[in-house]
């Protein structure tokens, strides 16, 4: 099947002026330094965010499992906030947030394009993020807490030292796999204007009408993210929580 899409995409009538642009290798390697210089923002941007992240969506995923009727109004706004968050796509958020915060002209509000696109990645990965959480705070048995509970813990020492660190193992491949598509969404910052890999490639593309440099940005992103599942499956068979035979 691939011999014959290969035969018929080489003898279509428009196959050379595709390869000249699309393929044009000498061009996208004079250019790929360009290209790298903006894949570090994209980097910057996922490590900065993966740290708010993880600190934001553990707190809300123990929100969502504090136990009696006191904490009610608590759970409902975790809810209703990952609920939220997890409905609107993330493009909408980045232009939502781009543009929605410098226009009200608060004192003290950010109005960097790069401030501006952590916080709409952290506002809508934090709701899967902490979903996740709270699927393995959830799946550790409540015999767990009895027993920290019996030998004295508090309910704070309890979720800290015994169900938080169980929770994080058992969720771990989930949780990588929430940070590759992080990884990647990095690229929809060039909607607010961020000079990152995408944006870059873009503007390469409308100076010499070539798209070989998307292609370039595209393998770069690949260069990152096949590495990233790869390190994810291992993980998963490492711990047993997978069949090692499943992946490949």
């Amino acid at each position: 099947m691939i011999a014959a899409v290969v035969v018929v995409v080489g003898r279509s009538s428009g196959w050379t002026r595709t390869q000249q642009s699309f393929f044009a290798l000498s061009q996208g390697w004079r250019d790929l330094p360009a290209l790298l210089r903006g894949l570090w923002v994209n980097v910057q941007i996922m490590l900065i965010s993966e740290v708010f992240v993880l600190v934001l969506a553990a707190f809300i995923a123990i929100l969502r499992t504090l136990p009696g009727p006191a904490f009610f109004p608590l759970r409902f706004l975790s809810a209703f906030y990952v609920d939220l968050f997890r409905g609107l796509p993330l493009l909408l958020v980045l232009l939502l947030v781009g543009f929605g915060i410098p226009s009200l002209r608060l004192s003290g509000a950010p109005s960097s394009p790069f401030v501006l696109c952590i916080i709409a990645l952290v506002l809508t990965y934090t709701a899967y993020v902490a979903e996740v959480f709270r699927a393995g705070i959830e799946s550790v048995h409540p015999s767990q807490r009895a027993s920290a509970r019996a030998l004295g813990l508090s309910y704070a020492q309890t979720m800290r030292h015994v169900v938080f660190p169980q929770a994080v193992r058992r969720v771990l491949p989930p949780l990588l796999n929430d940070f590759v598509s992080l990884q990647k969404d990095t690229a929809l910052v060039s909607t607010l204007g961020v000079i990152e890999v995408v944006l870059t490639a873009e503007n390469q593309q409308s100076q010499d009408f070539k798209f070989v440099h998307l292609v370039f940005a595209g393998l770069i992103f690949l260069a990152l993210t096949v590495p990233l599942t790869r390190f994810t499956d291992w993980i998963a068979r490492r711990h047993g929580w997978i069949n090692a035979g499943v992946i490949l």
